[in-house]
């Protein structure tokens, strides 16, 4: 059983320490200055009730900082620390990727100078939320405060307006960088901090947001609930891990899987709504092509109507080589030691991609990168809370949005905030978060696509992981703060 760190309000020191390094980025020899630190709210009495911990990086040889960007970043979970955009992508050092499919997820951990690092052009922040990394809830009983999706969004506004103020920042042209539920995260908080929340507004606005792993939907929450079948939202995500693990043709995988999403959007959506009335020689095509693009047996598709889902497919699609794929990155294995068993069965952390980098990324965030920080905090780093109670059955987190789903506080926040640009980026092996949900959502959320772009990189959910993903994704994440829009 997990005990939760206990903290006494009354006796809590709020932890600061700083750093100063150099990187070379670019031909350049880049300067630099870190503060970490807690960011502590207080109840109506003064008492500290939580704090949001947060690892800052300035270019310390710049004199006028009045128009130098600031990226916010932070992941998801919800319940996630910035363990996995901080040491894998947005730091100034970072984990050395090797092969994707690690053969072990053991030490020793290479790390490295990140020669991607965007510090030359902008100052970085990552923001380790209420309960996760070091941020911490010092009152229980104010947990309903921070742990939902609108309060959740609403602690991330103070905690940037407050560090706006101690650093002097508020011309700076300010961006969120969101992974996973970090996008349902940037997208509420931009939509609060446009229109107003229940209580109060906010003087914010943001100049850009890069959504990594979508979860920005037209449905309820981060949900797929979309009128249209799971299947084929889906479908392109299928068919590029299809095409990674068993070689189907030799098309681009762009070309690829640009072909299976023209058929799951005309063929296979007609066949599925046909359902008993697709018959004959006209079913046995359609089967065929499911088979060419996904890999699946047709036994399996018969027994299923022909349509595929996530869980089974991932223990389908490479089942002749004893392997299951994972959830958050397709290219990633795992041996069916229980072919029966569905992967996942126990939470979305039981994952062959967190068996290869859940450690790999501690290691290097607590072994490497804090010291460099000049970090040294007797207190407990949590990589994911569970906000999701295995015991009582219940749900930590508040999910109720009375101000609109992503899509729509999204939308708010660009016809509100004009001039607010979104990149949309996702990896075709992900299927926590399929690229497919994009696609639907841009078709029907009613955003300003003139300053909306997208991009699909040969990744998972964690884009960057892989030297040639985390340069094309810092490359072009590069260019849209530079005012680009980057696309595919």
């Amino acid at each position: 059983m997990y005990i939760t760190e206990k903290f006494d309000p009354a006796t809590f020191a709020p932890a600061r320490f700083e750093s100063d390094g150099e990187i070379q980025l670019r031909g350049q020899q880049i300067p630099y200055h870190t503060v970490s630190e807690d960011n502590v709210f207080y109840d109506a009495s003064g008492k500290p009730i939580a704090s949001i911990f947060s690892y800052s990086y300035f270019r310390s040889d710049v004199k006028d900082v009045a128009n130098r960007p600031v990226l916010f970043g932070f992941n998801g979970g919800p319940g996630s620390s910035s363990m996995y955009v901080h040491a894998g992508f947005l730091g100034t050092t970072r984990v050395f990727y090797e092969e994707t499919d690690r053969a072990t997820s053991l030490p020793p951990y290479k790390s490295m100078d990140n020669p991607d690092c965007l510090l030359d052009i902008a100052d970085i922040v990552l923001v380790d939320p209420v309960g996760t990394g070091y941020g911490v809830l010092l009152d229980e009983n104010s947990a309903d405060k921070f742990y939902g999706i609108e309060e959740d969004a609403e602690a991330l506004l103070v905690f940037i307006e407050k560090w706006l103020h101690r650093y002097g920042r508020w011309t700076s042209p300010k961006y969120l960088i969101g992974e996973s539920y970090g996008c349902t995260r940037a997208a509420t908080a931009a939509g609060i901090a446009a229109t107003r929340s229940h209580e109060r507004s906010y003087a914010l606005a943001f100049d850009g947001i890069v959504m990594i792993g979508n979860t920005v939907t037209t449905g309820k929450y981060f949900e797929r609930e979309v009128p249209v079948e799971h299947a084929v939202v889906a479908f392109p995500s299928y068919a590029a891990i299809h095409w990674y693990h068993n070689h189907p043709t030799e098309e681009t995988l762009e070309a690829f899987v640009k072909r299976a999403r023209a058929f799951a959007d005309t063929t296979y959506l007609t066949a599925l709504y046909r359902g008993e009335s697709l018959t004959g020689d006209e079913r046995e095509d359609v089967i065929r092509q499911i088979q060419d693009f996904t890999g699946v047996s047709r036994q399996y598709l018969t027994d299923r109507a022909l349509r595929i889902d996530d869980e089974s497919f991932r223990l389908e699609v490479i089942k002749e080589k004893g392997a299951s794929v994972a959830r958050f990155d397709g290219r990633i294995t795992r041996p069916r030691y229980v072919p029966e068993a569905v992967e996942n069965v126990t939470g979305v952390y039981d994952d062959a991609s967190s068996d290869r980098y859940g450690a790999f990324f501690f290691g290097v965030l607590t072994g490497v990168i804090f010291p460099k920080l000049n970090i040294h905090l007797d207190r407990v780093y949590v990589p994911a809370a569970c906000m999701y109670d295995m015991f009582t059955k219940k749900d930590r987190w508040n999910r109720e949005a009375p101000m609109g789903t992503t899509g729509e506080q999204l939308r708010n926040a660009m016809c509100r905030m004009h001039g607010l640009r979104v990149f949309f980026t996702n990896g075709y092996y992900d299927t926590a978060t399929h690229i497919g949900i994009i696609y639907y959502m841009l078709n029907h959320a009613g955003l300003p696509m003139d300053r909306v772009s997208l991009k699909g990189y040969p990744s998972g959910h964690m884009i960057y992981i892989g030297e040639d993903n985390v340069k094309t994704l810092s490359d072009d994440v590069r260019s849209f703060v530079e005012g680009a829009m980057p696309s595919d």
